[in-house]
């Protein structure tokens, strides 16, 4: 889940867009007076309003204590203390981070969000990579699965080769560094399948 200033603005569809839902009174730390009273949408838009304030606590909030954050591109991280750590790093990495919700979708037991995030890598190390001053701007879903008002698991999915790129991790796409390893690439692929070739036919003679 990443977030942004847009949340309030973001267009809302499915049950999360119904008219007349009175808001719920938000406490300490982002999180609802009443968790079980929280709809789906209701949880999605405390978790994206926490990350725009940059509130790792509050985040964490909107959780099961057990929760899985699930970032395709990464991996899994899990429970409240692996969460929050993420969060601090994230933010330490990318001072000026923002993330906008574009759109929500809900009913009874899921959330998906829509969302555009960006940011510049000028802070600390981010999954053990060197700040390197470049500017990132991806897009992506959460698709959240949530039960007794608390975020049980959350799938996150976003181009991970596009934020290896913008950072500067990979080469930028059509580049000549980004021709020479995909030129790499496919002469490894070709060598490789002749030894395999080689191979059978040596055990094809055998039998």
């Amino acid at each position: 889940m990443m977030v942004g200033s847009g949340l309030r603005r973001a267009g809302l569809t499915g049950r999360a867009a119904r008219p007349g839902r009175a808001a719920r009174p938000v406490g300490k730390g982002g999180a609802m007076s009443s968790a079980a009273t929280r709809t789906p949408a209701d949880v999605a838009r405390a978790a994206f309003d926490a990350v725009s304030r940059k509130d790792p606590d509050g985040i964490v909030a909107t959780g099961a204590p057990g929760y899985v954050d699930d970032f395709v591109a990464v991996g899994e991280i899990r429970g409240h203390d692996a969460v929050r750590a993420f969060f601090r790093e994230l933010f330490a990495a990318f001072p000026d981070f923002t993330m906008t919700a574009d759109r929500i979708v809900a009913d009874d037991t899921t959330a998906a969000v829509q969302w555009h995030a960006a940011g510049t890598f000028t802070g600390g190390p981010f999954q053990g990579i060197a700040p390197t001053g470049r500017r990132v701007e991806i897009r992506g879903v959460d698709v959240m699965e949530i039960a007794d008002g608390l975020i049980q698991h959350n799938t996150i999915y976003y181009d991970g080769a596009t934020f290896a790129r913008q950072i500067g991790l990979l080469p930028g796409l059509g580049s000549r560094a980004d021709q020479a390893l995909l030129a790499a690439f496919n002469a490894k692929t070709t060598l490789s399948q002749r030894a395999r070739d080689l191979r059978q036919r040596r055990r094809s003679r055998t039998r």
